[in-house]
């Protein structure tokens, strides 16, 4: 466990002593906690009568990604090469670890499962899941789903199922609890290109992250 993960232990703990609590959670209280939020209503919600597919590659796009479709996951890496080469961008990337059996190189490109570098121009990825009310994309942390990969570059492509783009952020953290139990090390959401308004007010893009990114989805 790193410093930070046992510098927050020590917190919550003290938090807990000072409750009468021990320093670790009980079963019981685990339990609690998973009972109120099954039994907990969503709060009152904007009418959602779109199709989320399309709303989601709308809201992308007005957030300034791109969006391309395919229809098989063979196709991907052919579509990664056009949209590159498009670009003007090397073809060359880091991936996650679901990725490099692909084939990569008969589309010309030079692709590696793992960790981006500081040299890496292009990182591919999936998605946990995408909301389509927002047009964000949803990344957890992993041994296989390295952060790295998706903020480190200048350039993100993220391959994304439809049937993992939910209608919204309560959707999504549904389906995280349901699927991966207990929460990951971080959780990322991903809203187009990284941008700031920190200087002057003008908007800069690729300050903090990706300058660019491009959402291939797949049926």
């Amino acid at each position: 466990m790193g410093d930070g993960s046992q510098a927050r232990q020590r917190i919550l703990a003290r938090i807990r002593a000072r409750q009468g609590k021990g320093a670790e959670s009980s079963a019981e209280e685990r339990e609690a906690v998973r009972a109120h939020i099954v039994a907990h209503p969503h709060s009152p919600r904007p009418i959602s009568d779109w199709e989320p597919v399309a709303r989601f590659r709308e809201r992308a796009l007005g957030l300034a990604s791109t969006v391309d479709e395919v229809e098989a996951l063979a196709a991907v890496p052919e579509a990664v090469a056009r949209y590159l080469k498009t670009a003007s961008l090397p073809l060359t990337a880091a991936c996650w670890a679901e990725f490099p059996a692909l084939d990569w190189r008969g589309a010309g490109m030079d692709v590696e499962a793992r960790a981006a570098r500081e040299n890496d121009l292009v990182g591919i990825t999936g998605a946990f899941c995408a909301i389509a009310e927002t047009g964000t994309l949803l990344t957890v942390s992993g041994r296989d789903t390295p952060a790295t990969v998706s903020l480190l570059p200048e350039t993100h492509v993220a391959i994304v199922r439809k049937s993992r783009i939910v209608r919204g952020m309560e959707e999504a953290w549904q389906l995280l609890r349901t699927e991966l139990g207990s929460m990951p090390r971080a959780v990322h959401f991903i809203s187009g290109p990284s941008r700031t308004a920190d200087i002057e007010q003008t908007v800069t893009l690729g300050a903090h992250g990706p300058y660019r990114v491009h959402i291939i989805l797949l049926p």
